[in-house]
């Protein structure tokens, strides 16, 4: 079975004062919004995408509404480690800045399959490909906020659905266990290590005296293509989502808020929702299971 992902977004962002990059997604749904609204800003975008003609098109369209808008696009599919890292030494190679990443890339509730490398899918793009990445461009980050003297920044978008994970949080010993897996626990857990991601790295980041923040947050419910295994659902959103359902642009703000807004200036290790700061689940706050999950993701990703 051969599935195609096109709205993986994971999302770079380099400072010239203000510089981002897209990875892998932005070329739809809240991706390229974003994107648009960062390049709005001033800020020279660089998004990572699985589909190139796709985020080519983005960047066309956002140049055509905005003229100086400086966009860039790069393959990176975040489901094969093996992009991560073709990905992330051609982007380090241009000798450019990196202020801000933005790890926007995700899948939702797919049916049970494994990534090239041989984990779980949702697991595989929506936590360790943003772990592998974040790690190969941590060093450019760390010396662009020390040149810079610009405070660097790690978004990972989480969702709610955290709070729906396996009853053990990360399931380190069955993460490719096909005859319990469960397709809404698996995307949990997946959302939940977002959560413990950052808030590891904000740990990381305070004890290493690094002047970069790490935060994650939920979106919203938002109308995108991530439902597409589900068509049931898909059209149940279709009829009464308008009541309840956040547009594109309502879904990418509070990403955009935590990226940009001044309010933000040194707060680490926080959720957020709906441009405020929220309170996770239980295993979102576990410390413990924070560090026992960076361990085992490092291990991963050698």
């Amino acid at each position: 079975m051969t599935t195609k992902f096109n709205c993986f977004i994971v999302m770079l962002n380099v400072c010239l004062p203000n510089f981002v990059v897209n990875a892998e997604g932005a070329s739809s749904g809240i991706g390229s919004e974003t994107a648009r609204v960062l390049a709005l800003h001033g800020v020279h975008v660089v998004m990572g995408v699985r589909n190139v003609a796709a985020g080519t098109s983005v960047k066309v369209d956002i140049v055509k509404k905005i003229p100086t808008a400086k966009v860039d696009v790069m393959e990176l599919d975040l489901s094969s480690m093996a992009s991560v890292r073709k990905f992330a030494s051609e982007f380090n190679s241009l000798g450019l800045p990196l202020n801000i990443l933005i790890n926007n890339a995700g899948v939702m509730m797919t049916p049970f399959m494994l990534s090239q490398d041989n984990f779980e899918m949702q697991f595989a793009t929506n936590h360790i490909g943003h772990f592998l990445l974040t790690n190969l461009l941590l060093e450019n980050m760390k010396s662009t906020a020390e040149q810079s003297k610009i405070e660097g920044k790690v978004v990972n978008l989480s969702s709610e659905g955290h709070r729906f994970a396996y009853s053990e949080g990360i399931r380190f010993d069955k993460i490719n266990d096909k005859e319990k897996y469960n397709t809404v626990y698996a995307y949990g857990q997946s959302k939940l290590a977002n959560i413990l991601h950052a808030n590891e790295l904000a740990r990381h980041f305070k004890e290493d005296g690094v002047q970069i923040t790490a935060n994650s947050l939920h979106p919203g419910a938002i109308a995108t293509n991530l439902l597409r295994y589900h068509s049931f659902l898909h059209g149940i959103l279709g009829l009464v989502g308008k009541y309840f359902i956040k547009n594109i642009p309502q879904g990418a703000a509070t990403t955009c808020y935590v990226a940009l807004h001044p309010q933000v200036k040194g707060v680490s290790g926080k959720y957020f929702l709906d441009s405020n700061i929220a309170k996770p689940s239980a295993h979102g706050t576990d410390t413990e299971l924070a560090k026992k999950l960076w361990d085992f993701s490092m291990n991963l990703t050698q």
